[in-house]
């Protein structure tokens, strides 16, 4: 079953897995209307025709968790038209961006066709939302031609350096960033520090023999990214000091930010979150209390990166928003206490 279909990040869904999912029956009071590539939106003229034909209406594709129609606008309207209170739905699962994917694929393939205009701005969204995918699988998915999609891609402003690989319509990954890559698996691991290989590839665009080299380096105290695949000028060429460590065994050895001494060293500065997370966690002194572990829990929990805090944020149901921002204000709060307390203990010890 296909990626969206389970829930997890988009690969193309294909016709016949949407049919082979259960009918159900739902009240139209309950469904919204969403995910629609159609840029005019609904035309009421096609949908008050399929009313007055008086034929059966195929089931709609519904997302579950938000109740937004994928596919089956205008049966939708031509049911309400025709008077009916419920409708027959097929209910998949998946992130948005995933479900926009599967709206225009079905909204292609039957049905009142799409526009040029309305594939040209589906093109553009993809664009947006699956970076990492070529040109040419952009293109299937739409319906336009790859160069269209190319030349979207260079008006993009979403494209500022965040892609890192394309995943071709095979569905194999090529990088165009092997450092970037690999700074991605780190953060991956950092957040899921018991994701699978295959996870860690998937989310990081990367080669799943990468993935396992940049897991295995970090298990063995090396620097995830070799010498060789940096681009970035050396610590000591940004007009600022900084204090480092050296983990670990090799030629190739990194250069990891002690996370006990880099705020130190440079007032104002911290620790890059997800390296000092990665060095913590190899840090016998918290790995062998329970105390410890906690922290180290509590610590890869929050450490996620701004765009998954933006999907967070634009997730919460209006009705408790305002509850979620006063409980998070108040967590910040006990975060900046606890810092607080952490600078006070060091201090008293020296």
């Amino acid at each position: 079953m296909s990626d969206v279909l389970a829930g997890r990040p988009a690969h193309p869904v294909q016709t016949g897995e949407i049919e082979g999912l259960r009918v159900e029956l739902v009240s139209v009071e309950d469904l919204v209307l969403g995910h629609s590539p159609r840029v005019a939106g609904e035309d009421i003229g096609h949908a008050r025709a399929l009313a007055e034909s008086g034929a059966a209406l195929p089931p709609i594709v519904v997302h579950r968790p938000t109740m937004r129609v994928v596919d089956g606008v205008h049966r939708l309207r031509a049911a309400v038209l025709r008077g009916q209170r419920r409708i027959a739905a097929r209910f998949v699962e998946g992130a948005a961006q995933d479900i926009f994917v599967l709206a225009v694929q079905l909204n292609s393939r039957h049905g009142l066709p799409l526009s040029g205009d309305d594939r040209t701005a589906a093109a553009a969204r993809i664009v947006e939302s699956h970076s990492r995918w070529s040109d040419r699988r952009i293109a299937g998915v739409t319906g336009i031609a790859p160069g269209t999609v190319a030349a979207l891609r260079r008006r993009s402003t979403g494209q500022s350096g965040q892609s890192n690989a394309r995943t071709g319509a095979d569905g194999r990954v090529r990088p165009l960033d092997a450092a970037a890559g690999r700074e991605a698996a780190v953060r991956v691991i950092a957040e899921r520090p018991h994701a699978s290989l295959r996870d860690i590839a998937a989310q990081a665009g990367i080669a799943l023999s990468t993935a396992k080299d940049v897991r295995d380096r970090i298990r063995e105290g090396r620097d995830p990214v070799p010498r060789r695949l940096r681009n970035r000028p050396p610590a000591q060429e940004t007009g600022t000091r900084r204090i480092e460590v050296r983990v670990g065994r090799g030629a190739d050895g990194p250069a990891v930010a002690d996370p006990r001494r880099a705020d130190r060293g440079v007032p104002g500065r911290s620790p890059d979150k997800l390296s000092a997370l990665v060095s913590l966690r190899k840090d016998p002194a918290l790995r062998q209390s329970e105390l410890g572990r906690s922290l180290l829990q509590l610590l890869s929990t929050h450490a996620i990166d701004e765009e998954m805090w933006r999907r967070l944020a634009g997730s919460v149901p209006l009705h408790c928003s305002d509850v979620v921002a006063q409980v998070a204000q108040q967590c910040s709060q006990e975060w900046l206490l606890f810092a607080q307390e952490v600078r006070r203990s060091r201090d008293a010890v020296e």
